[in-house]
């Protein structure tokens, strides 16, 4: 069956589904953008990531692409076209279209909204959780305002692709101060020799992640201890555990960093435990077309 794009008001095939030249998102990386797990067909954190849509929009100047319940009415129909049961929402709102200029458009234009989707498997995630994940750690070039999900993500791009050279799943940024971020694609996470689970404070340097805000909410359900702190490559590479968050992989244990092993080189209890129970802790919102 093939795909189904949501595309400025128009439901298309995805082979058919185009942007105009002069849209600033492809000008400019104009816009922002939001992943949204779908899990057993319903949405995961949708509210959450509703909230950093609206922040971002917001953070750069640009209105909401659709007025009240608009936008989730077409996040159901993309759904609901594509069959989508288990897989991800993409959503991409950007400035608008207009003649090519560094500044606003002078005369309002309206934003552009793209919507698709993409059905997965659970289980390969399930068996990537079983083995664990590499990780190689890299400078940290990106501009200053990465708590913005905006897709302007080349220096991300970069980061991955250098991993992936390094026989990696994902980097780890490096600040100017040695500190460790986040990941190119992910929120980073330690477990201290006593137990103790760290990650950086959401801060300008690290995008709010909304699979990092259910983990800290289901952390304190299970009165783990948890600090919001930086910590150093140092510091990561003698942690008893390591993990990745983010909605397109939940948690994912680290069991290598920059070639070293961490722990003994398995998935940790901690963040096995903290996958299994994720989408437990997770707002989940059903849809009533579901079939």
């Amino acid at each position: 069956m093939s795909r189904i794009a949501y595309v400025n008001g128009q439901y298309l095939p995805q082979s058919l589904a185009m942007v105009p030249i002069e849209d600033r998102g492809y000008q400019f990386a104009d816009g922002v953008y939001e992943v949204c797990e779908v899990f057993d067909g319903a949405l995961i954190d949708e509210p959450h990531h509703m909230a950093r849509l609206a922040r971002s929009l917001s953070e750069l100047r640009i209105d909401m692409p659709l007025a009240g319940d608009a936008l989730p009415v077409v996040l159901r129909e993309v759904m609901r076209r594509n069959r989508l049961t288990n897989g991800f929402l993409y959503l991409q709102v950007t400035r608008g279209v207009a003649p090519r200029d560094h500044g606003f458009p002078q005369k309002p234009v309206r934003p552009a909204l793209v919507v698709t989707a993409k059905s997965v498997d659970p289980g390969k995630g399930e068996a990537l959780a079983r083995k664990g994940i590499a990780i190689a750690s890299t400078a940290d070039i990106r501009w200053k305002r990465v708590d913005i999900k905006s897709i302007s993500l080349l220096p991300n791009v970069l980061a991955k692709q250098e991993a992936r050279d390094k026989g990696c799943y994902e980097a780890w940024l490096i600040d100017e101060k040695g500190f460790v971020t986040e990941g190119a694609s992910s929120n980073a996470w330690i477990i201290t020799q006593d137990g103790t689970i760290v990650t950086r404070a959401a801060d300008h340097a690290i995008l709010r992640g909304v699979t990092r805000t259910t983990l800290m909410k289901l952390i304190a359900e299970l009165q783990l201890p948890v600090e919001e702190r930086s910590f150093t490559l140092a510091e990561a590479l003698a942690a008893r555990e390591a993990f990745i968050s983010a909605a397109t992989n939940l948690v994912m244990p680290v069991v290598t960093i920059d070639g070293h092993q961490i722990g003994d080189g398995r998935p940790g209890p901690i963040a096995t435990r903290l996958r299994s129970l994720f989408h437990e802790a997770a707002a989940k919102t059903e849809w009533a077309a579901r079939r």
